[in-house]
């Protein structure tokens, strides 16, 4: 049997070859007194990483959301460095000279404190050995803050303290 192009050939007959399965991380987000905030699964597209977040237990309204540098979520998560920011860019998706890797669009807490989101980050991805590899090296997290982010600040949009952690895996 030879492979041409994605399609097999076998006796005559074309046979569609197996999609290839998507690469794919997930994530477990933590809250300061260790609480389980929810999780996120990450997967490869190829016009970049779709983040899907599962958010439950945060408090109302508009929050900051980002991918930090380091893999790591120790309370204040600070330890999660700033903004994931391969490029030395500025920060914000309002600025001319950004934004960094990790900069994402707020998301929308409800009063019940649960959130389904969906969002596709096109500067990041998963294929590990790439500068904008969310994989290997120190490691990322994702990151919701206490307040909006203004999508200009440096460094990183005014938004305010680290209330849920999810190191990437």
């Amino acid at each position: 049997m030879k492979l041409i192009h994605g399609i097999a050939l076998a006796g005559g007959i074309a046979l569609a070859a197996p999609a290839l399965a998507a690469q794919t991380a997930t994530a477990s987000f933590v809250g300061a007194n260790g609480e389980d905030h929810g999780s996120a699964t990450l997967t490869q597209t190829p016009s970049g990483v779709l983040i899907k977040a599962t958010l439950k237990g945060l408090p109302a309204g508009e929050k900051g959301f980002h991918i930090h540098g380091v893999g790591e979520c120790t309370p204040p998560f600070t330890s999660a460095g700033g903004h994931f920011n391969p490029e030395g860019k500025h920060h914000g998706l309002m600025s001319p000279e950004g934004p960094h890797a990790g900069d994402m669009p707020n998301i929308h807490i409800g009063t019940s404190g649960e959130l389904t989101v969906e969002v596709l980050n096109t500067f990041v991805t998963l294929e590990e050995g790439k500068p904008n590899s969310l994989i290997g090296g120190q490691g990322t997290a994702l990151m919701i803050h206490a307040k909006h982010d203004d999508h200009a600040s440096n460094p990183a949009g005014d938004a305010g303290a680290r209330i849920a952690c999810a190191v990437i895996r």
